[in-house]
């Protein structure tokens, strides 16, 4: 009986959540048509009859009716009742088959490669002791305030979209933070707000190089490269890594880039930094090819032993480097700001671009940060973070210090929040991080980041968002085993 029905959907309903039994019975009502339980031309019972078999006040059921009727479910004639719309769609047939359908049949060949390649919750540098992030260091009170007052002065302009490329006291910190510290030299007007990394990755891929064109990769890569020029559909060509940077060969060349994505102060993840000679060659390779470098300086803010390194663009005379950067790593993740610093032949299209792709907002957001800037307090956030990320980084090192000989070296420890343990070759850098991973501990596997070589093998430990204590609880146990998977391989 078409009561019965009613009463039992509807009870399956109120067990997942708390909707009104109006909504309920016209929910019933909607899946018994469509689902052809209730055909079109059917007639259906009588407000009064339904009120009485369903136990439901009458204007629970009205209502329902009612709606049903606004949205052409159902339909009125005059003395004869109510009607399931003839032109309601007949149900679909289900047609069971011995091959369920899979990912792949329902996504675009790119949208399966999105969805299953570099998938950021496997490949994420986070803490290596679990489930722990640590913002303890940053002013929330104070920021609150300046978001409050920023809201509460806001005029209409501050919230609307933002065609001008930023909030310009924003900009104009970035450019003067940019021109001191990483020698880049621009004008206000190049640099971009932008909500991050990721978005100023696709925007320059939208914008600098057609679908199909090629985009020179570091290998092993950071995952968020490769999914952004996955996305834009550019054919992402790797270039190995070495001691000294990205390292293109002969065999490369006759692949010429259209773009060239390199992280040369700090290259992720292992941390080598790229020497002048070969920051030389990329910038005489892009002049060459009229290829565009993307230089991500994701980290430059930490620096804890040698020289600063300077930026690429701070070399750049033929205005071919676009520089990227982000405010998470020293604020907090979430935040989602970050800038793009284009060549001045390029602002006018990237800021038009910018505001028709994406339709940049957050002024009262970016003014809040403009003026914790200004007042110093981005400086002293920095220096606490610094000083806090020394300590936890020397204390990783002290513990890694049993593990490390001819078989184990570590790179990348001079800058940045994680560091890279290099491993034997013959070594099952995945199995390892499994092991350490039964223990409790989430490190990544260097070779889980690599696009083509077979020939990078370690692990890739961040001590970024681990307290100092858990680092000194749970480093000795990271040490040992290691040790143990090298004493297996050596036996």
């Amino acid at each position: 009986m078409l009561s019965e029905l009613l009463l039992t959907d509807m009870a399956r309903l109120s067990q997942n959540n708390s909707m009104p039994l109006h909504r309920q019975l016209y929910e019933a009502l909607r899946r018994a048509m469509l689902d052809g339980k209730i055909s079109a031309g059917d007639r259906l019972p009588s407000s009064r009859e339904l009120t009485e078999d369903l136990k439901l006040s009458r204007n629970t059921v009205v209502a329902a009716l009612n709606q049903l009727s606004v949205e052409g479910y159902l339909v009125s004639r005059v003395g004869s009742g109510t009607y399931v719309n003839d032109n309601l769609p007949k149900a679909q047939v289900r047609v069971r088959t011995s091959h369920p359908p899979t990912l792949a049949s329902d996504l675009s060949k790119r949208g399966a490669a999105l969805a299953t390649t570099f998938c950021a919750t496997q490949l994420e540098i986070q803490p290596f002791t679990p489930g722990i992030a640590d913002f303890s260091a940053f002013p929330v009170a104070l920021w609150q305030r300046l978001q409050n007052k920023h809201w509460r002065m806001t005029y209409p302009e501050m919230l609307d979209y933002s065609y001008s490329g930023g909030y310009a006291p924003l900009r104009r910190a970035v450019a003067d933070y940019l021109r001191v510290f990483r020698s880049v030299p621009l004008d206000v007007d190049q640099v971009i707000i932008t909500s991050g990394t990721q978005q100023s990755l696709e925007l320059c891929a939208q914008l600098l190089a057609d679908h199909g064109e090629t985009v020179w990769l570091e290998d092993p890569a950071y995952w968020g490269a490769v999914k952004a020029f996955l996305a834009t559909g550019l054919h992402a060509h790797p270039i190995n890594v070495d001691q000294f940077g990205l390292a293109p060969s002969a065999a490369d060349e006759k692949s010429p880039p259209r773009l060239i994505y390199t992280t040369p102060s700090h290259q992720y993840p292992t941390g080598a930094v790229m020497s002048l000679a070969r920051r030389q060659n990329i910038l005489s390779t892009a002049h060459e090819h009229r290829a565009w470098i993307l230089e991500d300086d994701y980290d430059s803010e930490f620096r804890f032993s040698g020289p600063p390194i300077s930026s690429l663009a701070g070399l750049d005379k033929e205005e071919r480097v676009l520089y990227l950067g982000s405010f998470s790593k020293v604020l907090y993740p979430g935040l989602k700001l970050g800038y793009l610093v284009v060549p001045k032949r390029l602002v006018s299209s990237f800021k038009q671009a910018h505001y028709d792709l994406n339709r940049p907002g957050q002024m009262p957001l970016q003014a809040a940060l403009a003026e914790f800037i200004e007042m110093g307090h981005f400086a002293s956030a920095l220096r606490r973070a610094r000083h806090s990320y020394a300590q936890r980084r020397q204390c990783l090192l002290a513990a890694l210090q049993p593990c490390l000989g001819d078989h184990a070296q570590i790179t990348g420890a001079e800058q940045g929040l994680h560091l890279c343990l290099r491993l034997p070759n013959s070594l099952d850098d995945k199995v390892l991080a499994q092991r350490i991973a039964s223990k409790g501990l989430t490190v990544r596997a260097l070779s889980a980041y690599c696009l083509q070589r077979q020939d990078a093998k370690g692990l890739v430990i961040g001590y970024g968002y681990a307290p100092l204590k858990e680092i000194e609880r749970w480093g000795p146990v990271l040490a040992q085993a290691i040790l143990n998977e090298l004493k297996r391989l050596s036996v």
